[in-house]
């Protein structure tokens, strides 16, 4: 990248970076850093910025180890072309820039799911790095709204955290307008995904009714979700510290009754579902905490209660987890 003045727009990332990227390189003990680059303004911005920050600054991130990888879902004709394209933009920047081709089976939960599935996998995968993704305020609030839209609780409201594990999210105090922006002052030509277009996909829904609420209920609604994301992840994780010092495994197959009656409810719930994902993951729902719940609160000897990928029945003052499917029409014993 041809040294030149920033301008004002680049000079935010660029410092929204230097801010964020190498506490989470402290913190990680990871030297290196890989970009989930898909070509589009916001993942292109994010590598200019750290390019920049690279070479012409003399920051914290002045001479960082950084790479760039590129998934190739296959699901758009082309999409290897663009793939390539991507790969070569961050080359041209100074980056370099692989293509990983993956293939998505969207027969277990759906096609958005299925395909972000195998795309961390596919960023996670080789030497050890921080995955740096370019996640916007934008895509914060869609993703607040899409959680309310799916009765979904506290934990979903709370949207994606600024960093989990190795994935580190430096953009989300950004808007998209400005990665844009950015990559026009860069120079740099973006692919516009047509997913982002397509009513068949949720996100895209959400994406096109975010601009008809901001009409009806006025500016500023991206930012209002972003702060209702931020005051749920202190309340999740302060549950979720709660569910942790209840010193109750939600690994084993049995749990002790008494136990879980003498938690308060949402402590109770919020373990129950630990519990019951534990062996699958997928599927399990808020009903099916609650018809568990009856086992505990409301027990008169019922049957056992199906959850997906086996059943849960009250036996001997415990809660057993199965998983085999439940047929049998007898009542449990306590």
């Amino acid at each position: 990248m041809a040294r030149r003045a920033l301008s004002q727009k680049c000079l935010t990332l660029v410092q929204c970076l230097e801010s964020t990227v190498p506490v989470a390189i402290a913190n990680s003990g990871m030297g290196n850093c890989r970009i989930g680059l898909s070509g589009g303004a916001d993942s292109l911005a994010l590598t200019a910025a750290m390019a920049w920050a690279r070479d012409h600054r003399s920051g914290p991130l002045a001479g960082v180890d950084v790479s760039a990888r590129v998934i190739d879902h296959g699901l758009q004709p082309g999409s290897h072309d663009v793939a390539v394209q991507a790969a070569q933009q961050a080359k041209d920047l100074g980056i370099d820039g692989e293509v990983v081709q993956v293939e998505v089976d969207p027969t277990h939960g759906g096609m958005e799911a299925a395909a972000r599935e195998v795309r961390y996998a596919a960023l996670a995968g080789g030497p050890p790095a921080l995955i740096l993704l370019a996640h916007t305020l934008d895509d914060q609030a869609e993703t607040v709204l899409l959680g309310m839209a799916r009765g979904s609780g506290v934990r979903s409201l709370a949207g994606m955290p600024a960093r989990r594990d190795q994935i580190v999210r430096p953009f989300l105090t950004i808007r998209r307008a400005d990665t844009q922006q950015a990559c026009r002052d860069w120079g740099l030509d973006w692919w516009q995904d047509p997913a982002n277009e397509d009513p068949s996909y949720a996100r895209s829904r959400v994406r096109s009714a975010m601009d008809t609420l901001d009409q009806v209920l006025g500016p500023g609604l991206a930012e209002g979700l972003v702060r209702t994301a931020d005051l749920c992840r202190e309340d999740a994780d302060f549950l979720d510290d709660l569910v942790d010092q209840a010193r109750v495994d939600p690994t084993q197959p049995t749990l002790d009754v008494p136990t879980l009656i003498a938690l308060d409810t949402p402590i109770r719930h919020r373990l129950l579902l630990r519990w019951l994902r534990h062996p699958n993951p997928d599927g399990v729902t808020r009903t099916h905490v609650l018809a568990v719940e009856c086992l505990l609160t409301d027990w008169h000897g019922q049957k056992a209660v199906s959850i997906p990928g086996g059943h849960v029945t009250r036996e001997n003052g415990r809660l057993i987890r199965s998983t085999t499917s439940f047929s049998g029409p007898t009542t449990a014993r306590d």
